[in-house]
């Protein structure tokens, strides 16, 4: 079964592919996604894999699928070599340990470079010359490590996949990782097809380590990976390594350390908060090994079934992990209790289709009134005068040149521009409509509105006077008095379940989007007396969270010990988004 997982790996390629990888491979450091390691995450990563020079590493096989500079590559060979001339007595019988190593670089220059210094070290070590170049011609490949034969499979998987975004891959190239790959979904960086092409060549009992971004553990593009790793898999350790820079160069990149083991079930080690990878990352390394052993350790988390299906990981305190489930158990979601989530309007052109509202030289009736984030204050909307062209009439249907001629003139004066954009490309005979089609009914329709990207939650009611811009998210319900679930939503127990779901951006921000939003749970409205519900009202606009809590924490049963806890969770994840803030 294993072989038939390979074959289609081996099939030659076309001249247009291999022109495509060439591509990649010629790129900038940028657009190739190579970030170099720094040596003590790589020494962190090779000592969490077990890969240590008092373990016969000599029968063991070890993958690098991107060693650029060497960053793993050279303490990996230096530990094996120690573990070879300790039970061998010398290296004069290296030879044996051409099956040890399997390493994997696309950059045809760097390839060289790496490889004439693994020579050198070799020598230096004590291999024989002639064996030292054997070796390296047998270790090391120049391909692309998703597409290449690689023979057999591995006890130790570890490195520092490419950051490559899609837009930096060839078209081409694209197709047949699709083809090739089941974990590429949606927006998936390439990382994601390292990791399942990596998990597929261990061998049972084998554990893959990888620095990258951290993202895919809870964003819809890693759901097929996270699905893959619960069938077969199990997380061992997680390092979160947001606060610090881990590679040679600044790099927006969210990392984190991955430690997967196949074929076992059990713990997950976790650490969440690394200050300094000189000194802190050595240090939780060797706390999480001994963690493992049984020792207890306060820095260590320590949590059991972290992937089930294709779930987003939550990787936090077991504490607040057992309350979640709790509520998720017990309580329906948002949109189960019949409230609706939806986003503003994008348009492709916003510099032409948004301006101020008095100054769009187009029919009163052909403009409305745009909210945008910069409007949304802590408690209330302070309209900034925006407005937007509605290209759309009640029906749905573009409203016509020959109707409304001043919007006609406008249209045709930005023709050219509009033109550019891939909607109009995509549908030239409508080339001047927005994104997403204005829907007039959501304008005049209550709702509330939520700012995405921001360090806590906003919670915005609007009455049925403006239409929200894109960056905005649209909460509706026919059964809801909106002001009730206002509070609802402002609530800590609101906000810990996107804390738990959603991913953190530099600077301490969160993303409040739907896909977070939608994991939230809110009380039975039939559960709620009349007078609970008055309460919600009277609260909906006040700033003390104290008071909103106290409202809304006993629709949820939740006890003195769970509060503690909540506020404790909120209040260590709200330190840290400051530090982060400050630090950017």
């Amino acid at each position: 079964m294993q072989q038939n997982l390979h074959f289609s790996f081996y099939l030659p390629r076309s001249k247009a592919l291999s022109q495509a990888i060439n591509r990649v491979a010629t790129s900038n450091l940028k657009e190739r996604g190579a970030f170099f390691t720094k040596k003590k995450v790589a020494y962190a990563i090779l000592d969490l894999c077990g890969y240590s020079s008092d373990k016969p590493l000599y029968l063991w096989r070890f993958l690098e699928p991107s060693f650029g500079n060497g960053d793993f590559l050279f303490p990996a060979v230096e530990r094996l070599i120690a573990a070879f001339k300790r039970d061998k007595g010398s290296l004069a019988k290296a030879e044996l340990l051409f099956n040890a190593i399997r390493a994997i670089e696309l950059h045809s220059e760097t390839f060289e470079k790496t490889s004439a210094e693994l020579v050198k070290r070799l020598i230096t070590y004590g291999v024989a010359i002639s064996t030292a170049y054997k070796l390296v011609k047998q270790w090391l490949l120049n391909d692309d490590f998703l597409l290449t034969e690689i023979d057999g499979y591995f006890d130790i998987i570890a490195g520092n996949p490419p950051y490559i975004r899609q837009e930096h891959i060839p078209n081409l190239l694209q197709k047949v990782y699709k083809q090739k790959f089941n974990t590429y979904y949606g927006r998936a960086d390439l990382y994601v097809l390292f990791y399942e092409r990596g998990l597929d060549l261990l061998k049972n009992k084998g554990i893959l380590g990888y620095i990258c971004a951290n993202r895919w553990i809870k964003n819809k593009y890693g759901t097929l990976l996270r699905s893959k790793i619960a069938k077969n898999f199990r997380l061992k350790f997680f390092i979160n390594l947001e606060e610090i820079n881990v590679f040679h160069m600044k790099v927006l990149a969210y990392p984190a350390i991955t430690v997967i083991q196949k074929g076992i079930k059990g713990h997950t080690y976790i650490a969440l908060n690394v200050c300094n990878v000189t000194n802190d990352l050595a240090r939780i390394a060797e706390d999480m090994l001994l963690s493992e052993k049984g020792k207890i350790i306060s820095n260590i988390k320590i949590i059991n079934n972290v992937a089930v299906n294709s779930d987003p990981w939550l990787l936090n305190d077991p504490h607040i992990l057992n309350l979640i489930r709790r509520l998720e158990v017990m309580y329906p979601t948002i949109e189960d209790a019949e409230v609706q989530i939806g986003i503003g309007v994008a348009t492709g052109a916003d510099k032409i289709f948004i301006r101020k509202y008095e100054e769009l030289p187009v029919e009163k009736n052909r403009k409305l009134k745009l909210v945008v984030t910069s409007d949304c204050t802590q408690n209330e909307i302070i309209w900034g005068g925006k407005g937007i062209i509605n290209p759309y009439l009640a029906s749905g249907q573009l409203a016509s040149f020959k109707a409304f001629p001043l919007f006609a003139f406008y249209m045709k004066k930005h023709q050219k521009a509009l033109k550019k954009r891939y909607i109009a490309r995509k549908q030239p005979n409508k080339w001047y409509k927005t994104i997403d089609k204005i829907n007039l009914q959501l304008l005049t329709t209550p709702k509330l509105l939520i700012p995405d990207i921001k360090n806590k939650m906003m919670v915005l009611y609007d009455a049925g006077e403006y239409y929200p811009h894109h960056n905005l998210y649209v909460v509706t319900s026919e059964r809801w008095n909106l002001k009730a679930l206002q509070t609802i939503l402002r609530s800590s127990i609101a906000l810990m379940f996107v804390m738990i779901y959603s991913v953190r951006m530099k600077g301490g921000f969160f993303r409040f989007q739907a896909q977070y939003l939608r994991r939230i749970r809110l009380p039975k409205l039939m559960d709620l007396s009349s007078q609970q519900i008055l309460s919600l009202i009277r609260v909906a606009k006040t700033n003390n969270q104290q008071e909103i809590d106290s409202v809304v924490l006993p629709l949820f049963k939740i006890s003195k010990t769970e509060a503690k806890e909540l506020f404790t969770f909120i209040k260590s994840i709200q330190k840290n988004s400051l530090r982060n803030k400050g630090e950017k």
